[in-house]
């Protein structure tokens, strides 16, 4: 990142550079553009030299937006209903004069506010960060080497390549544009996209909206693509000038509903009125802003408010209402008993570490809602190229109809054109065995080309319909820019000496372009016009999906005779070609041409109707992408964690069936299912998009298979998932995919896919790997339980401590007032010391080891599931009565039972026995606290067995509570810090209102066996309560290999209809 530099418009004219040009940009032809910019027209910029220019140029942004706002956080500090409660609590105690108990509340607001404002401040900067990695890129390139780089780099002289759907990251003068067209509605106000122009110039005081030559930044790519050098970058483009504009914000203020003359009654003002008052009242207590979790925590707050002010009023009315310091005390203490004041504070903090987590494998949050989605997906929906498979293509096979089928050999230099066997048979892909390529002796390019003019057709179309680049550096290296695809097919086409750049580019190019009719996902073909310099004639060059070219073409060479009429014979000869490349997981494409002699009129459209038929077929070409080695068990992963896989791609029927079942997406022996199954698993768009929504609804099983896939199937596919209760993700990287991803529960953008579609998404893979979309669910799931654990941590001691407080009423003294087990500050002790911190280290936990073994989560129920719910009862209760217990036992039992006089408010002779065995009791509840927040680190397995591979029989527990370091000092720190709170006069006796014990240490650590026995006893209830439903569902264990288990349910054959999972799916005992 380049550094703030202060930069100023004092003498800037409309259209000039960061450091002007000898006149403005589209007063400039492009070369000259290029020269002044000192850019390399090729091989753009080094890395170096970007380097140089963004210290020089500063950062590529149109001013500071506010970023993180410390009042804003500390005002949330305050705001919010745990710390209202502590201010209430510390009003109280000052009024009636409670100095102590005051003056501690008071330091521990202060205390929270400061932890909680230092590390939100925290969490937001890493969030801000993480925004700016989500944030718009550029393609430039750099070195030779097209590269994806943060709009915010973008410096003046960097050459930039953009298509449609991107976003303009700077002010461009344009070196080429091919059907190139830009929204400029923010910037002119003109509603229809400005054709652009390279080859224009125009005068110096042109209007922005006359600048055909120029793209401006922040306008989007609605249609064909362009290259073109950056000349002016933040401030100084078109669109700085009007930032301030762009940063306004959106009124808070409720509209008052009017009738159509615009007139309204009285009760709509109050009504509007009093809805803005709510939705204030509602932001400032934060019920109505965050995340779905965030929102229900801050209405779970005010609900713990409302207990708290019952609570008290039991107190009170249990010591009838006597107007007594030691009663209101009491009352105090058992309000803020019910109070989790880190509960928010640790949320955000766990949900900050998560995200930044979560980039470290390569994923990037975009919306904070998705981190609780994640974990509940149970189907997704992914893209096949570069997803699953590497993204890397390498042309495999030629068939050219009239000769036969070329074959390339193996290479591991997939952009060098010299590497790899040139091999040829006169055989038809269908009638070739798999190896019999590799029986045939190479050929030299030379031999094959030798008065071959059916190879030279193909390798036209196949050149010229090609947008990618491929060319050696000043070290000889083999560079290649453009579509993975268009790369391995103009890899391909250089092997023959035919590479695209030679004969379109340079003073006087052999052929030049004319027109380009982009790749439509609707009609699956890409075509291009080109005149050939030598001859004047103009040529259309076609390429695109089999099914489609084929009806596009009337004529096909089938030897030396000349051409014949395409038949549906024919057509169907070359379906089963295709067929037979698919077959070998290649994905198969179709060339095409004609001759042409109409006339191209720049800024006039032609019919690409007309352009795309009577054309004459020229041969096949089969790509090789292989599937990205963690594709397979990241599928298999998928499966094991109750999540189905489906692929969508764009690829053939055929194509996309080997790759699915070379990643396990597909069962291996597709023989064992029932035909109605098989049909189902695997179709085309057009045949799904036939099927009514009943008839989708009717089929045994959604497609785990979409071939030839449109952007509305993707749509029709996520709206059957719902109708079947699934909660699905999606991937996209095209514009065309923004709908699928704002409908799918999780939206997946792709790294290097269009930044409109990276703004429909909730999260983006900075890999574009299938891999990391399980890191990303798994993050998710491990955050889910997280939270999970410190809320149950957190709510488990309010309970208890209610609970001791309102048992504790019974304890009444010689003036019949209630004599607390847990004084007010002891309370707040346990909140903010063995609570918070170990919370905060709950909250930095891994995965538990099956957590993508388990079902997903249900949304519906959130982290208040019935497991957890009761599981705060028991815990809650069972603290309670252990630490009553203590209390009872030292109290009565070893004690005289006597309860003194004004024990609430002072130490005396007559008080020693209770504040002994309050003591004692703030002792057992301190180590419960502590010793919880261990067993919580898996709510299910012993807190001596949580790894249930381990063979440390004895030892394990030990690595596990050292693994958490965190967790580890917050406890010690816990553990060690209630001795001098013993033991240390004033401190003990005055502030927290007990004495230093002895004996009494015996019951402290009796009480704590008897906790780890209980806390064993429910896990263990609760592990063979678990088991004896599954026995009733009918699942077993380990009874069959895992790809009939999870494709069992659809088997023909299949003995039984129980599910089977793995030995480890269950939590073991």
């Amino acid at each position: 990142m380049g550094k703030k530099i202060e930069q100023s418009l004092d003498g800037h004219v409309s259209g000039q550079a960061n450091s002007p040009l000898s006149r403005p940009a589209h007063a400039l032809s492009f070369t000259h553009v290029v020269e002044e910019t000192k850019c390399d027209g090729e091989d753009g910029l080094t890395t170096a030299e970007a380097q140089t220019r963004l210290l020089q140029y500063g950062n590529n942004e149109l001013g500071d937006e506010g970023g993180v706002q410390p009042g804003k956080i500390l005002l949330r500090q305050v705001a919010n209903a745990m710390t209202l409660v502590l201010i209430l609590g510390m009003a109280v105690s000052f009024a009636i004069r409670s100095w102590i108990e005051g003056g501690v509340v008071a330091a521990i607001i202060f205390l929270n506010i400061s932890v909680g404002f230092v590390q939100e401040f925290n969490a937001e900067k890493t969030m801000a960060s993480l925004r700016s990695l989500s944030s718009p890129t550029a393609t430039a390139v750099r070195d030779g080497k097209t590269e994806t780089i943060p709009t915010i780099d973008v410096v003046p002289g960097d050459l930039v390549e953009m298509k449609t759907g991107d976003t303009i990251p700077a002010d461009i003068r344009l070196i080429e544009a091919v059907n190139f067209e830009t929204d400029e509605a923010l910037l002119t106000g003109e509603s229809l996209p400005a054709l652009k122009d390279a080859d224009a110039v125009f005068e110096d005081d042109t209007g922005p909206g006359d600048r055909l030559n120029v793209a401006f930044s922040s306008a989007t790519v609605t249609k064909g693509r362009a290259r073109g050098v950056v000349f002016a970058t933040g401030i100084y483009t078109e669109i700085g000038s009007i930032a301030a504009a762009l940063r306004q914000k959106g009124s808070r203020v409720r509209e008052v509903k009017r009738k159509p003359d615009g007139t309204a009654k009285p009760h709509r003002y109050a009504q509007a009125w009093g809805l803005t008052a709510a939705d204030a009242v509602g932001h400032f207590l934060g019920v109505n802003v965050g995340t779905p979790l965030q929102k229900k925590l801050s209405r779970l707050a005010l609900l713990l408010f409302g207990i708290a002010v019952v609570c008290a009023i039991i107190v009170m009315a249990a010591n009838r209402f006597v107007n007594d310091q030691e009663v209101i005390i009491y009352a105090v203490a058992t309000g803020l008993s019910m109070i989790p004041a880190s509960l928010i504070v640790v949320l955000t903090i766990t949900m900050a570490a998560g995200t930044k987590r979560m980039v470290e494998r390569h994923v990037i949050v975009r919306n904070l809602k998705s981190l609780e989605a994640l974990g509940a997906v149970t189907d997704i929906c992914s893209d096949k190229t570069g997803t699953l498979t590497q993204g890397k293509m390498v042309a495999k096979k030629a068939w050219i109809p009239a000769k036969g089928t070329y074959s390339i050999g193996t290479t591991d230099a997939p952009f060098n054109p010299t590497v790899g066997a040139l091999k040829f048979t006169p055989k038809p892909p269908k009638s070739m065995t798999i190896h019999e390529a590799d029986d045939e002796k190479s050929s030299p390019y030379e031999e094959l080309l030798n008065s071959n003019m059916h190879l030279l057709d193909y390798l036209r179309v196949a050149s010229l319909a090609n947008l990618a680049h491929i060319h050696q550096d000043q070290n000889n290296e083999w560079k290649a820019r453009g579509d993975p695809t268009e790369i391995a097919i103009q890899v391909f086409t250089s092997r023959f000496n035919w590479n695209r750049l030679q004969y379109v580019q340079g003073d006087n190019p052999k052929w030049k372009s004319l027109a380009e009719f982009p790749f439509d996902s609707d009609v699956k073909k890409m075509s291009v016009i080109f005149e050939e310099a030598e001859t004047a004639q103009k040529y259309i060059f076609t390429k695109g999906a089999v099914e489609r070219v084929i009806y596009s073409c009337n004529q096909i060479f089938l030897g030396e005779d000349g051409p014949t009429e395409v038949t549906d014979e024919i057509r169907e000869d070359i379906l089963k070609n295709m067929e037979a490349l698919a077959s070998l997981g290649l994905r198969v494409l179709a060339f095409a041409s004609k001759t042409w002699e109409g006339t191209v009129i720049k800024g006039e459209d032609i019919d690409r109707s007309t352009i795309e038929s009577n054309l004459v077929f020229r041969g096949l070409v089969g790509l090789y992408d292989p599937p990205r080695a963690e594709s397979a068990p990241a599928v298999r992963q998928c499966q094991r964690a109750g999540i189905q896989v489906h692929m969508l791609t764009g690829d053939h029927p055929g194509t996309a069936s080997a790759i699915a079942g070379e990643v396990g997406i597909l069962p291996s022996n597709m023989t064992t299912l029932g035909k109605d199954v098989t049909d189902a698993m695997v179709m085309t768009a057009s045949q799904f998009d036939k099927l009514s929504e009943d008839e989708i609804d009717a089929l045994p099983i959604l497609p785990l298979v979409i071939a030839r896939c449109a952007p509305n199937t993707k749509v029709r596919m996520i709206d059957a998932l719902h109708r079947r209760k699934a909660f699905a993700a999606m991937t996209g990287d095209g514009v065309n995919d923004s709908p699928s991803l704002k409908r799918a529960d999780v939206g997946i953008g792709m790294g290097t896919g269009s930044d409109v579609a990276k703004d429909a998404s909730d999260i983006v893979l900075i890999d574009d790997n299938f891999a990391s979309i399980i890191n990303a669910i798994e993050e998710g799931r491990r955050m889910f339980d997280n939270i999970q654990k410190f809320i149950l941590h957190l709510l488990a001691q309010n309970v208890a401590q209610a609970f001791i407080l309102l048992i504790g009423l019974v304890f009444k003294d010689e003036s019949r007032l209630s004599v607390f087990p847990i004084s007010p500050v002891e309370v707040m002790w346990i909140i903010m010391v063995t609570s918070s911190v170990p919370d905060m280290g709950l909250g930095f936990e891994i995965a538990a080891p099956d957590i993508m073994k388990r079902p997903p989560q249900d949304l519906k129920r959130g982290v208040f599931s019935i497991e957890v719910l009761l599981d705060i009862v028991v815990y809650g209760l069972w603290i309670a009565a252990l630490c009553l217990t203590s209390f009872t036992l030292v109290l009565n039992v070893f004690g005289n039972g006597d309860l003194g006089q004004n024990c609430n408010d002072r130490y005396s002779a007559s008080c020693d026995t209770v504040f002994r065995a309050r003591a004692t009791c703030f002792a057992c509840l301190t180590w419960f606290s502590l010793f919880l927040a261990w067993q919580l680190v898996d709510t299910r397995r012993s807190f001596f067995r949580m790894q249930p591979n381990s063979t440390k029989y004895f030892t394990q527990w030990i690595t596990d509570v050292w693994r958490n370091k965190f967790l580890f000092w917050a406890i010690v720190a816990g553990f060690v810090t209630i001795f001098p709170v013993l033991y240390i006069p004033v401190i003990n006796d005055t502030v927290f209102k007990h004495k230093g014990i002895s004996w009494e240490w015996a019951i402290v650590f009796i009480a704590t066996i008897l906790f780890f026995l209980g806390v064993e006893a429910w896990k263990w209830a609760k592990r063979v309560y678990l088991r004896r439903i599954d026995k009733k569902a009918g699942v077993r264990r380990g009874s069959v290999d895992f790809e009939q288990r999870h494709f069992e349910r659809y088997l023909s054959t299949a003995v039984s209809t129980a599910v089977s999972t793995d030995d480890e799916l269950q939590r073991k005992v």
